[in-house]
């Protein structure tokens, strides 16, 4: 008599019920701690100064328009969006334009010193940009570079080379490279091959750089602070806090304008979400 054997299903093994409510608690812990911040300053603005010193933590009631309005039609605060605008896009260009054709170089091309160099970048990780703030400052004063939006965009594509750097090799490493030899076999050149099929599929890796750096150019305030003198080239943190001494008995108002200058660069952060995930993951593939 022939037997068979019945190949029984597998039972999935159950995650520890402990460890994952730990774990959803922690996440929801630290969504909390980012969130609620950035919800109060929001609804701050739609609040009056008497009802957010009668109740601080309260919700607006009635909801209060007029200081948002106030803020948007003031002249300079559109003249300090502007000038963030230049400067942060400025320094995005600058950054992924060199951060690429740097990465590019290091994860393509083989010559001697090739992991050093790449090295010498990864440390500028190490680098806080706060420790050298007043050499560089008196550097850009001998260069004639101080109340200049060149004195802010330079150093910033500076400090934000080494991370676009350490993202983009990774992810330009893992292009296989039968694909650059198709190209070359197509009589494609080196240039040719970067531009046409580099570039293309390195896009999410270029938008996660693109995003960080405009984020992080919008938000900086200790640069700016030191290099422009002019408040008509101010920009929008700058802007923020002569507001905030304007106005300091008008917390409403305050925290209406703290809102609206962080909104751009939250809503573009936002909407590039899944490029920059895309981007970081095949960062840490590669």
């Amino acid at each position: 008599m022939a037997t068979h054997a019945v190949a029984l299903p597998r039972r999935r093994r159950r995650g520890n019920p402990w460890t994952s409510a730990l774990t959803y608690g922690l996440a929801l812990a630290v969504a909390g701690v980012s969130i609620v911040p950035v919800v109060y300053v929001i609804l701050g603005g739609f609040r009056t100064a008497g009802q957010i010193a009668a109740n601080p933590a309260g919700l607006p009631n009635p909801w209060v328009f007029d200081t948002y309005l106030r803020v948007i039609s003031a002249g300079r605060f559109w003249r300090y969006v502007g000038n963030s605008t230049f400067v942060a896009l400025g320094t995005t260009l600058g950054v992924v334009v060199l951060g690429v054709c740097a990465a590019f170089a290091l994860s393509r091309y083989r010559f001697r010193g090739r992991e050093m160099l790449y090295t010498y970048f990864v440390l500028g990780l190490l680098f806080p940009a706060a420790a050298g703030i007043l050499p560089l400052y008196l550097l850009l004063r001998d260069l004639s570079l101080d109340n200049n939006w060149a004195g802010v965009i330079l150093p910033q594509i500076a400090y934000g080379l080494p991370l676009t750097i350490v993202i983009l090799r990774p992810f330009l490493l893992a292009i296989p490279n039968e694909l650059e030899d198709a190209a070359m076999i197509d009589g494609s050149s080196k240039i040719g091959f970067f531009w046409r099929i580099l570039l293309p599929l390195s896009r999410p890796a270029l938008v996660t750089v693109g995003v960080i750096t405009f984020v992080a150019s919008w938000n900086a305030f200790l640069l700016p602070m030191l290099i422009l003198n002019n408040q008509n080239l101010y920009t929008l943190p700058l802007g923020v806090q002569q507001f905030q001494g304007q106005y300091s008995s008008d917390t409403a108002a305050i925290l209406a304008y703290t809102s609206l200058s962080m909104m751009p660069a939250l809503l573009f952060f936002l909407f590039a979400e899944r490029q920059i995930v895309g981007g970081l993951t095949g960062a840490v593939k590669g």
